[in-house]
């Protein structure tokens, strides 16, 4: 090795930015091309492995890929370089808004976020679309989740435990003939540790503690288990849930949550820390909301490096495994749908000001009121859409754009 391990899952930590496409092809070139340290099969295993886990998969990836070179040590020192750099970025960026996120000046630059956001997620559901509709039954699989989370409301758990029985079942094909499963004597030490150290905080919040760091704790280590499909799929039901359910935060402020977790390096699932700083500050100041972002990373990423630590010897075996892929499948197969409905959601919620619940049967949605129509706002969207998806400008400068965009219209 030519540089040390903990210096190159540094450098991959501080550069992560662009969603997990854009980690999965730096961390190829860092550790397969660059540096050997992983085959290309070795990788594209390892990269399958973390793809059935819930969780970041390229933060896990780094995890797995740390812990194949050095073990547990190793593994903790990568999956931790990758989530550091951008959880001290998103404090800072949570701490601002709380502080000044209501001036009018910094409304003209979210609303310029907002709008770039819509047309983020349109992206992302094209980019999952094209990987996970292999067929008709993977369409349809779409189409019912899509129905189910926007039309009915269920909660996304329960859509992806549907799916993905759905996948193992209709979508399953002929594969190799099975490795042995390996021993792992470790196995179920590592899983008591983990369990342990992940409920530690929330139990003892149980225990004494505020009931507001307990619904935290509790409401994000469920997220940590059904984090299917990366942070756009699960953003509807945390919305549904935050929202809707805990009044936590209002439907513009996720919005802006997600805006600005786009713009730091890292998973974007770290939008959970976002949220809980913004929750806690609203809530009892910014001692509450420190503590609520401290333990919401807690129980989001201690589960991630429990899932490799616990199964990572068992990625030879998993890939022999047609039934395990084919519910992958399904489950990705829902999440295009999941991710359109947010899609849809946003663009309503950011091009009109005002909704009316419309009801048929079982159905329920909130549909714009077309009088409340925001020029500007579809203006910002529209072009923020054109530069990703046609001129295919760097995710970054479209969202400074169209945040000065909005300030300016705010200052006009």
């Amino acid at each position: 090795m030519t540089a040390a391990p903990w210096r190159v899952f540094g450098r991959i930590g501080v550069l992560s930015f662009g969603g997990p496409a854009a980690q999965i092809a730096l961390m190829h070139r860092e550790l397969v091309e660059q540096r050997g340290w992983l085959s290309e099969a070795e990788y594209l295993r390892a990269l399958s492995f973390c793809m059935l886990l819930p969780g970041p998969e390229a933060m896990q990836l780094a995890t797995y890929a740390g812990w194949k070179l050095g073990g547990v040590r190793m593994g903790l020192v990568a999956g931790l370089w990758f989530v550091l750099p951008g959880a001290t970025v998103v404090l800072g960026l949570a701490a601002l808004y709380a502080a000044f996120g209501t001036a009018a000046i910094a409304q003209g630059l979210f609303l310029g976020i907002k709008a770039a956001v819509v047309a983020i997620v349109i992206e992302a559901l094209l980019r999952v679309a094209k990987r996970a509709l292999k067929g008709s039954r993977e369409r349809t699989i779409a189409g019912l989740a899509f129905a189910a989370i926007y039309g009915l409301g269920l909660p996304f758990p329960l859509i992806v435990g549907a799916a993905g029985l759905a996948g193992a079942v209709l979508l399953a094909q002929p594969g190799p003939d099975p490795a042995p499963l390996p021993p792992n004597p470790a196995l179920l030490r590592r899983i008591a540790i983990g369990l342990a150290l992940w409920w530690a905080p929330v139990v003892a919040l149980a225990a004494g503690g505020g009931e507001f760091l307990l619904a935290v704790g509790l409401f994000f280590s469920k997220l940590a288990v059904v984090t299917f499909g990366g942070a756009y799929a699960v953003l509807a039901y945390m919305t549904q849930t935050v929202v809707g359910d805990f009044g936590w935060l209002t439907t513009p402020q996720m919005m802006d949550a997600l805006g600005l977790a786009e713009t730091t390096p890292g998973p974007l699932i770290l939008v959970t820390e976002f949220v809980a700083y913004v929750a806690g500050a609203a809530e009892g100041g910014t001692g509450l909301g420190l503590a609520a972002a401290a333990l919401t990373l807690w129980v989001t990423f201690v589960p991630c490096f429990l899932w490799v630590f616990a199964f990572a010897p068992y990625v030879e075996w998993i890939a022999t495994r047609p039934r395990l892929g084919a519910a992958l499948s399904g489950i990705s197969a829902s999440v295009v749908g999941v991710i359109g409905a947010l899609a849809l959601w946003f663009a309503e919620h950011v091009f009109f000001a005002e909704q009316s619940l419309v009801t048929a049967g079982p159905f329920r949605a909130a549909l714009p009121v077309l009088t409340s129509f925001d020029p500007v706002a579809a203006g910002i969207g529209l072009a923020a859409g054109w530069l990703l998806l046609l001129r295919h400008w760097p995710l970054p400068l479209v969202l400074g754009l169209a945040a000065l965009a909005g300030g300016v219209t705010q200052i006009l």
